[in-house]
């Protein structure tokens, strides 16, 4: 096994779009095409937002993972958050997610990210061991609140 991962450019809309979907669909979001695609062609024509990282296995797409940047007093600069994370399923339970977020997380220091942040659906147990085990933590004096402005 050979995991890889890659920094998007805008070339890259063909094979990221509907891994969007299909992640989109995996989590119950009820987002159009119309939708992802305006939203990830921002993120792709403007890198101070962040960024999408394809996911290889023997040179085989294997999924994606969206990076996006803010900043943070408390955690002393630039932090981010994993806003999406997919892997195919027939490339699930192999580890291949475990490298991933291990190249990511060089990258992300690379690029001078004090902190990643994540969130995680409450009944996916699997998921928040996996990323338990990888060094991620709750905060359980805090919960991520959301307010629609648009």
């Amino acid at each position: 096994m050979n995991i890889t991962t890659r920094q998007c450019t805008e070339k890259d809309i063909d094979p990221v779009l509907p891994l969007v979907a299909a992640y989109h669909q995996f989590e119950s979001l009820q987002t159009s095409s119309a939708h992802r695609e305006f939203a990830v062609k921002k993120l792709l024509t403007d890198p101070k937002l962040g960024t999408i990282w394809l996911i290889y296995n023997n040179d085989h797409l294997a999924g994606y993972m969206i990076v996006c940047y803010s900043y943070s007093i408390e955690f002393g600069g630039l932090d981010a958050f994993i806003d999406e994370f997919y892997l195919l399923p027939e490339q699930r339970g192999q580890g291949i997610g475990n490298q991933a977020l291990k190249q990511i997380k060089v990258h992300s220091q690379k690029a001078g990210v004090k902190a990643l942040h994540l969130e995680v659906a409450k009944d996916n147990h699997r998921a928040r061991e996996f990323y338990s085990g990888i060094g991620f933590e709750m905060r359980d004096k805090y919960s991520l609140m959301s307010l629609l402005i648009s």
